[in-house]
C-alpha cells in the first residue's frame, strides 16, 4: 500500500481519528489537507477552517480546495450528547453535502471513506427509513425529511450512523458505477479520543460496564487509521460500498 503523491482531504483532522489518519497519511507520502472547525494540533500540508453543520461554510471550503483530490476521509463528527439537530447536520447532512460537492474534484479511481460506528450495526431494522432519507438529494431536502420524521434525542447518534452506512452503500454503488469513485465506511468500536467520555455518558454506565466485560479495551486512534488509509489506496481499488468493522471483534460478538 502506498499513498505517495496522493492528495487526501480529511475532515476532523485536528484531533482523534482524523488527526491520526492525517499523521499516517503524511508519513506515507500523501499531501494532506485538513478540514476542521478547530485549529490543528498536528502538522498538515494545508488547513482549511470548516463548520460541517453549515452549508455556506462547506461550500467556501470546497472552493478553497484544489481541482484534483485523490481521496476524502469524513472523520469529523459530534457525539450524541450534542443536540439532535446538530448531530444530524454534522454527522450526516453536512458530510453528505461535502462529499457531493467534492465529487467533481475527485480523480477517477479515487476514494471516499466515511467513519461510521459499531453503534450503527442495527441499520437493517430501520432500512426503509434510511433508504427514504438517502433518497433526498440535498441538505435542505434531508432536513425537511427529518422535520417530518423526527429522530429522538436519545437515539440520534445511532440513527445517523445507521443512516450513514446505508447512504454509503447505496450512493457508493452509484459513484463506483457512474464516476469510478469508491466510497466505503469504517465502523470503529470505542476509541480513546477526546469525546470518549461523552459516549460513556450517552450510553450509560450500566451498558458500558456490560460491554467492557466482552471486549479487550477501547481502541487507540492509530489502530483505526491504517484500515481507513488502506481504503484510500490503490490496493483497495476493487472495494466499494462496504462497511468495515474495525472494533476489536465486537461485531463478531453478536453473531
Amino acid at each position: 500500500m502506498t499513498l505517495q503523491g496522493k492528495t487526501i482531504v480529511i475532515t476532523g483532522a485536528s484531533s482523534g481519528i482524523g488527526a491520526e489518519t492525517a499523521r499516517l497519511a503524511r508519513f506515507q507520502g500523501a499531501h494532506v489537507i485538513g478540514l476542521d472547525r478547530n485549529d490543528p494540533m498536528i502538522s498538515l500540508d494545508v488547513f482549511v477552517k470548516i463548520d460541517m453543520g453549515d452549508t455556506a461554510s462547506i461550500d467556501a471550503a470546497v472552493a478553497a480546495l484544489p481541482g484534483r483530490i485523490d481521496a476524502l476521509v469524513n472523520a469529523a463528527g459530534v457525539s450524541g450528547m450534542a443536540d439532535k439537530d446538530l448531530v444530524a447536520r454534522v454527522n450526516y447532512l453536512g458530510l453528505r453535502h461535502l462529499t457531493e460537492a467534492l465529487l467533481p474534484k475527485l480523480a477517477k479511481g479515487g476514494a471516499v471513506v466515511n467513519i461510521s460506528s459499531i453503534l450503527g450495526a442495527e441499520w437493517p431494522k430501520r432500512l426503509d427509513a434510511h433508504k427514504a432519507l438517502a433518497a433526498t438529494k440535498t441538505f435542505a431536502e434531508g432536513a425537511a425529511w427529518l422535520a417530518k420524521n423526527p429522530v429522538p434525542q436519545e437515539t440520534c447518534y445511532q440513527f445517523f450512523k445507521e443512516a450513514l452506512i446505508v447512504w454509503t452503500k447505496k450512493r457508493g454503488y452509484e459513484m463506483f458505477m457512474q464516476n469510478d469513485i469508491r466510497m466505503n465506511s469504517v465502523a470503529p468500536g470505542p476509541v480513546f479520543t477526546p469525546i470518549l467520555g461523552e459516549f460513556v455518558q450517552m450510553l450509560g454506565e450500566e451498558r458500558v460496564a456490560a460491554d467492557a466485560a466482552n471486549i479487550k479495551r477501547p481502541a487507540i486512534a492509530d489502530e483505526i487509521a491504517p484500515p481507513i488509509l488502506f481504503l484510500c489506496s490503490d490496493a483497495a481499488r476493487w472495494v466499494a460500498g462496504i462497511n468495515l468493522p474495525v472494533d476489536g471483534g465486537i461485531d463478531a460478538l453478536y453473531v
